[in-house]
């Protein structure tokens, strides 16, 4: 089973998020700040498969600094940010810091959560296709060491 994050002030969303993340078959954990957020990040056994996070919790880049932890955790983190008060820049900052996807909660005439649960399937595949990358990688490491030893 697949282990999501989801990270926002706001319970409602937090909650609403959790349970149409679980009725899709998820793993969901949540954290009401970026601090608890950061903190469940870095005292986690295994790296999360996703992280969510609203942008704007404690402060307008608390999403960079998830972003940040989540990366300095696990190279393959795939991070999707959340805003109710999306703008260009914000946007851009995120993507350029790796983020997966950047969504405006209140876009009209969009099913937020259903976008969301879109999302979180495509991040999934991309997490799937890189760490199987690693592993081909690593494999070929091996054999290539053992070549050289004999």
């Amino acid at each position: 089973m697949f282990r999501v994050l989801v990270i926002d002030d706001e319970e409602d969303v937090l909650n609403a998020i959790r349970r149409r993340l679980e009725r899709h078959g998820l793993e969901v954990t949540t954290a009401a700040s970026s601090e608890e957020g950061t903190n469940i990040i870095q005292d986690a056994d295994l790296p999360f498969d996703v992280i969510v996070t609203d942008m704007s919790i404690e402060s307008p880049d608390s999403g960079l600094r998830v972003l940040n932890t989540a990366f300095a955790r696990d190279l393959f983190a795939e991070v999707i940010v959340m805003t109710a008060y999306g703008n260009v820049a914000n946007a851009v900052e995120c993507m350029r810091r790796g983020a997966f996807d950047y969504i405006e909660k209140n876009s009209p005439g969009v099913d937020v959560y259903e976008l969301l649960t879109i999302k979180i399937d495509q991040a999934l595949e991309r997490r799937k296709q890189d760490v199987s990358t690693l592993q081909r990688w690593e494999r070929a490491a091996r054999v290539q060491e053992k070549r050289h030893e004999s």
